[in-house]
């Protein structure tokens, strides 16, 4: 037998199997759901769901006459079947009911998936994850009544202060740079 024609039916079959996988979309191949890599173009669309974001704790950690230092933990929980690439959870901070400031935790893809760094975060399925953030308040003398509340909490280690924590997680199920940006908003008192 010709060694050519053997080489040629080699070449042809993984040409073959090359253009039903790309022409296939995610009717052959689907990583979104429970039943695995290949499935059926007559199945349904996998439901995806949106991740749960809860406030762990928020603490003041110090405090003097100039600035007050506070940490804030997110629990992060994954309802999904495979992991997520959490970009950011970008947050606004209130203390009765006066805005203190805006941070974030990650950093979020530029607009066609260019990522400035790696700064993002795998959320697995089987158990939720804590990510946590310091913060500083700068005493400006312009708002008296919630220094002294951060003064008393800090000094007593009883809550007086009344926070809210606003914001939004930017999370996509696939990859940074493939399938569809997912955003999912918060808002809690403490």
């Amino acid at each position: 037998m010709n060694p050519k024609i053997f080489v040629v039916g080699i070449i042809g079959a993984f040409a073959v199997v090359i253009a039903a996988v790309a022409y296939s979309g995610t009717s052959i191949i689907d990583d979104t759901s429970e039943m695995g890599f290949l499935t059926s173009s007559s199945d349904s669309t996998p439901a995806s769901f949106p991740l749960i974001i809860d406030l762990e704790d928020i603490e003041i950690m110090n405090v003097d006459e100039r600035v007050a230092n506070v940490k804030i933990s997110f629990k992060v929980t994954n309802p999904n079947y495979k992991s997520v690439s959490l970009e950011m959870i970008q947050y606004h901070v209130f203390e009765d009911g006066t805005k203190i400031g805006t941070k974030s935790i990650g950093d979020r893809a530029a607009p066609g998936g260019l990522v400035a760094a790696s700064n993002y975060y795998t959320i697995l399925n089987d158990r939720p994850t804590i990510l946590k953030d310091k913060f500083s308040i700068i005493n400006d003398g312009n708002i008296p009544e919630i220094w002294s509340a951060l003064t008393t909490e800090f000094e007593t280690k009883t809550k007086t202060t009344n926070w809210r924590i606003t914001g939004d997680a930017f999370y996509n199920l696939s990859s940074m740079t493939a399938g569809v940006e997912n955003e999912v908003k918060f808002d809690f008192m403490r």
